[in-house]
């Protein structure tokens, strides 16, 4: 007996086709091609995946180079390809930098310098808009391959813009599997470039940010005076993650009796305000140190005491000291006010850090706290260090057991001079600081040696 069109589902009067008749609707699929169509479909997401995957790993890099290198694999890995390349235009529109993807880049380099301006790729800067070749060799705007350059078959390229400006482009070749680029493997590293360009972007006004802050922070160091016979050398290093100005500072003054006051002190926070709060704090001490003179306790309460005519007064920590020579040596005197301490360094007694049990509190926190002098005689051919908490603070890092490696380290370059001394020490620690760094090193001569 037919079945019923109202209970089959079927609109009244219409035909319900037999089952054997469904693989012969023009939209049906077999299982076969609706096992492929779902393959494909999970293999578009994957690629999807993947591509978050990479815009998330190229957005977190800010170093460019390293921004481009991400770049380049995150596209050859997304699309299959064996070659990749991204090359970098520079202000005048001229290519300044290549990075590749399955190529000896350095040879490649070597022998053929940066791309020109001319042959298929250009036309990726002119035209704008991704370009596709099946056959690169049969394309008429191509212009033949170098010879240390290898042979390639297909092309497919996309330029890399953030708001009408080009900052290059991205281009890869020879699919692994030997099959064309299609239009999905164009979407995805268009897709790409999209994001790569704005990261590029950011990765420049990072590093423009960077050297504006840190051009800033040097002019406001001091120039050393000459303190013969005494070798007097300075060292700064910006912090490794942001390039904030920070509340660093040092000083070297002669004053009128002929003694010699140092100073090394860092204003707390990192903001904007640091830097102008701290060359206001080097400042007022230093005048103090030239006008009034007086022990250094003395001078670090009058500091104390001046730093009350702010609303909210800064703190800083900070080392300040008075060396004196005493017929023939050079006695140092100090008071610490919460700062590292200084780490004086001679053959004879090894390495020492300076820090007696009276020890100051940041200055600005409470002027009514005393302050503390404390005396120690340099020997001849002795060094001192003055240096701020930068380098030695690390997150994750024992404090003791980093002050320990650092006074390990000098002692080992005590003989070096001391240019390459400081340098080394900053070097050493593996140029990632968490804060500002800032090392003022005194050495002492050695008459007996000459």
């Amino acid at each position: 007996m037919p079945e019923d069109p109202r209970r089959s589902g079927a609109p009244a009067g219409s035909r319900v086709a037999a089952p054997e008749a469904i693989g012969q609707l023009p939209d049906a699929m077999t299982s076969e091609e609706l096992g492929a169509r779902v393959r494909q479909l999970a293999l578009g997401q994957r690629r999807l995946r993947r591509l978050l995957d990479a815009v998330v790993a190229i957005s977190a890099d800010m170093e460019p180079r390293a921004v481009l290198e991400h770049i380049v694999a995150a596209a050859a890995d997304l699309v299959g390809a064996r070659y990749g390349a991204l090359g970098v235009l520079g202000p005048e529109g001229d290519f300044v930098d290549l990075v590749t993807v399955g190529v000896d880049e350095e040879r490649m380099l070597a022998a053929e310098g940066l791309p020109q301006g001319h042959g298929l790729l250009i036309g990726l800067i002119a035209d704008r808009k991704p370009l596709r070749v099946d056959d690169i060799q049969a394309d008429p705007r191509s212009v033949g391959f170098p010879p240390c350059h290898p042979r390639m078959t297909t092309l497919l390229g996309v330029p890399l813009t953030v708001r009408d400006t080009v900052y290059g482009n991205l281009y890869l070749a020879d699919k692994a599997d030997g099959t064309p680029f299609t239009d999905d493997d164009e979407a995805i590293l268009t897709a790409l470039a999209s994001a790569a360009s704005v990261s590029i972007e950011n990765a420049r006004l990072y590093q423009d940010l960077k050297r504006v802050a840190m051009h800033f922070q040097l002019r406001m160091l001091p120039a050393l005076p000459d303190l013969s016979p005494l070798v007097c050398e300075l060292r700064y290093e910006p912090a490794s993650e942001l390039p904030r100005l920070g509340g660093d500072w040092c000083d070297a003054v002669l004053l009128p009796d002929g003694a010699v006051s140092l100073v090394i002190g860092d204003v707390t926070g990192h903001a904007v305000a640091a830097a102008p709060i701290m060359a206001q704090i080097r400042n007022m001490l230093r005048a103090l140190v030239f006008d009034h003179g007086g022990p250094p306790s003395l001078v670090v309460s009058k500091l104390d005491r001046a730093l009350t005519m702010f609303a909210e007064p800064p703190t800083a920590t900070l080392v300040l000291t008075r060396l004196e020579r005493v017929a023939d040596e050079f006695v140092l005197r100090w008071s610490n006010a919460g700062h590292p301490p200084p780490l004086l360094l001679h053959p004879g007694l090894g390495a020492r850090f300076l820090s007696p049990a009276r020890h100051g509190i940041p200055v600005g926190v409470d002027p009514t706290v005393p302050r503390y002098d404390h005396a120690q005689r340099l020997p001849a051919g002795s060094t001192l260090l003055l240096f701020t908490d930068g380098l030695v603070e690390r997150r994750g890092q024992d404090i003791d057991a980093s002050m320990a490696a650092l006074a390990d380290q000098a002692m080992g370059l005590l003989d070096a001079p001391l240019e390459r001394l400081c340098a080394e020490l900053v070097a050493g620690r593996g140029r990632l600081f968490d804060d500002d760094v800032t090392l003022l090193a005194l050495r002492v001569p050695d008459h007996r040696a000459r």
